[in-house]
């Protein structure tokens, strides 16, 4: 008798809180990549690509005159003159390392700097969409966390609509 009660206390406790939970799922991804202004983004990525990149010839075209000046005198000159060429061509050897090694760093931020409004612009829908239609969760769809997930409750063409994006036709039709 104890144990029917339970059960019934449990199924009845389990019903109603599923009963009140909505979960739904969002491919922010999908939706950056669909707003116009990430056009704006990629040009100033590709801006800012571009002065990495002359900053870094620079410094490899600093680096072959010192190598190449070094190589045409090193007979002749003394050998704490030599010693100190030497220093210079290794230092900037180092920092051209050095900078190889951040310029993905320094983009990956340059992006994260340029993305996050949108990502604000996308969050600020996807809160009016969770607040009209009662969704206690959602989980983010385009990770790999994510097993299954019924597409009525993927909400990502919904904050697509209130941010005004177009969704295109091969999305509409799946």
């Amino acid at each position: 008798m104890i144990r029917s009660s339970l059960l019934i206390a449990f199924l009845t406790f389990s019903i109603f809180a599923s009963a009140q939970t909505k979960v739904g799922t969002i491919d922010t991804d999908y939706i950056l990549s669909q707003m116009p202004e990430m056009e704006a983004v990629n040009k100033g990525l590709e801006t800012y690509d571009k002065e990495l990149q002359q900053d870094f010839q620079a410094n490899v075209k600093q680096y072959d005159t010192l190598v190449k000046t070094y190589q045409a005198n090193a007979e002749s000159l003394a050998a704490e003159a030599r010693q100190e060429s030497e220093s210079k061509i290794i230092e900037l050897e180092n920092q051209i390392k050095q900078f190889r090694q951040r310029a993905q760093l320094m983009m990956q931020m340059r992006r994260n700097e340029l993305t996050n409004p949108l990502y604000k612009k996308i969050d600020a829908a996807m809160r009016a969409v969770i607040d009209e239609e009662g969704f206690t969760q959602i989980l983010h769809a385009g990770g790999n966390s994510l097993a299954f997930s019924a597409e009525k409750y993927d909400i990502t063409e919904k904050v697509m609509t209130k941010m005004g994006i177009e969704i295109p036709v091969a999305a509409e039709e799946e």
